[in-house]
């Protein structure tokens, strides 16, 4: 059993790895590049899509399901495993990467030959390829997401995807693994534990009642799958407690996640079932609005506060919260709140920074609006919860995070005896 990195090695994106066993030859994940490493998506996958006989994806990030209609491109005719979250969520994530890429590396003919191969596999099932099985595992990190437990060859490998933070309570607790002959791990906060989420539950309401009360607006830039959603539910939970506000979606990506939600109940946590079999739907709070057209955004962008507005791209990348913070950041009254990572080098590490102008759409706009970075929000594990979800694994290869993050929690786990590694792009480990 052999497994090959061909993405997401000491770097955050592109999770793809190929894994050898039993004379199949299986993908794990088939992610796209993103930020300064976008370019890569045009570049060619590192071993022929027609030789893979499957696609096993853990969950329908675009770092995990991204170049999947690439591979359909370049010859790839095999079965696409997924649960069947993943494959619901997946098809919302393809389609709006058409529409705001500028150079897509695919059609979209190519998603729609990805889409009809897709086989639903949910938790606890076996798949059989011959002699190797494979299954999934509860993650937590989105509806559906899933760790992968692979066994051929007398060896069991265990691959992370990506594996999501247990305090929170909209999506259960990651499962552990069993104990296998090896690890691909996520090592995404791999230098530092997040700060207890009521910690950060607390601040965050805190700041939406000072900015509320004073008439202001609070910016919140947010991924559309799952983080949109999560500061929804803690909207409708503590939203009586708070100024009365209308609050705003302005993002059709995350309207249409919403929308698939109660299909997709099974998959949250018991608390989150609950409301739904009362009935309620807890991720839509009292004085929600969806912003349907660009020009209705634009014009938000000028009205003014109190309101809350949860918007596109969470990186800052692009999307319709950069014209609300082009018209909103020169206002004191104002809070902007970041959820979510924000990549070295980007808009958001720069706002962070507070630099008293920034440029954004082309216009030099004055930073006097408070700025708050809320880390606890993460969907993914901290250091401690890795650690704990490895403490039986003798062997450890650290994927999808920035090469020193990965090194401190590689520390940690050597000075407990483990053998751990650092993932290189194409260089196949033995299991």
């Amino acid at each position: 059993m052999r497994i090959v990195p061909f993405g997401a090695a000491r770097e955050v994106t592109g999770s793809c790895h190929l894994l050898l066993a039993e004379g199949r030859r299986v993908l794990l994940d088939c992610g796209m590049f993103q930020g300064r490493e976008e370019a890569k998506n045009h570049g060619p996958f590192g071993f022929d899509p027609r030789g893979v006989e499957a696609v096993v994806l853990t969950h329908a990030h675009l770092d995990h399901v991204g170049r999947l209609p690439k591979l359909f491109r370049e010859g790839f005719r095999g079965p696409v495993y997924a649960t069947r979250a993943t494959g619901l969520l997946m098809r919302i994530v393809l389609e709006d990467a058409l529409k705001v890429m500028e150079e897509p590396p695919f059609s979209r003919e190519d998603v729609e030959e990805a889409l009809a191969h897709l086989e639903p596999l949910e938790y606890g099932e076996w798949l059989r390829l011959g002699d190797l099985t494979l299954a999934f595992g509860q993650a937590g990190h989105l509806p559906g997401s899933a760790f992968v437990v692979a066994q051929g060859e007398g060896k069991t490998l265990v691959y992370s995807g990506d594996l999501g933070n247990r305090q929170k309570t909209v999506l259960p607790d990651p499962s552990l693994p069993p104990k296998a002959d090896f690890v691909v791990c996520e090592g995404t906060y791999g230098d530092r534990p997040h700060r207890p989420f009521p910690e950060t539950v607390r601040e965050f309401l805190g700041i939406l009642e000072e900015t509320l009360g004073q008439g202001g607006k609070v910016f919140i830039p947010s991924f559309a799958v799952e983080r949109a959603q999560e500061v929804l539910f803690l909207l409708y939970e503590h939203g009586h407690r708070l100024p009365k506000a209308p609050i705003y979606l302005d993002s059709p990506m995350a309207e249409r996640v919403l929308e698939l939600y109660p299909r997709l109940v099974r998959y949250f946590s018991e608390e989150v079932q609950a409301y739904f079999l009362q009935g309620k739907n807890p991720f839509r709070p009292r004085g929600l609005r969806v912003v349907e057209s660009a020009e209705e955004s634009r014009a938000l962008a000028r009205e003014p506060g109190p309101m809350v507005v949860i918007a596109g791209s969470g990186m800052l990348t692009g999307g319709r919260i950069l014209a609300h913070l082009r018209y909103g950041l020169s206002d004191p009254k104002n809070a902007l709140v970041f959820v979510g990572y924000q990549p070295r080098g980007g808009l958001g590490a720069e706002l962070i920074a507070r630099p008293p102008l920034v440029r954004i759409l082309g216009e030099e706009v004055p930073l006097r609006a408070r700025v708050h970075t809320l880390g606890g929000f993460s969907g993914h594990a901290g250091q401690d919860e890795l650690l704990d979800w490895l403490r039986e694994e003798p062997r450890v290869l650290l994927v999808h995070g920035e090469e020193e993050k990965l090194l401190e929690l590689g520390k940690l786990l050597a000075l407990r005896g483990q053998e751990v590694a650092l993932a290189s792009l194409g260089e196949g480990v033995e299991v």
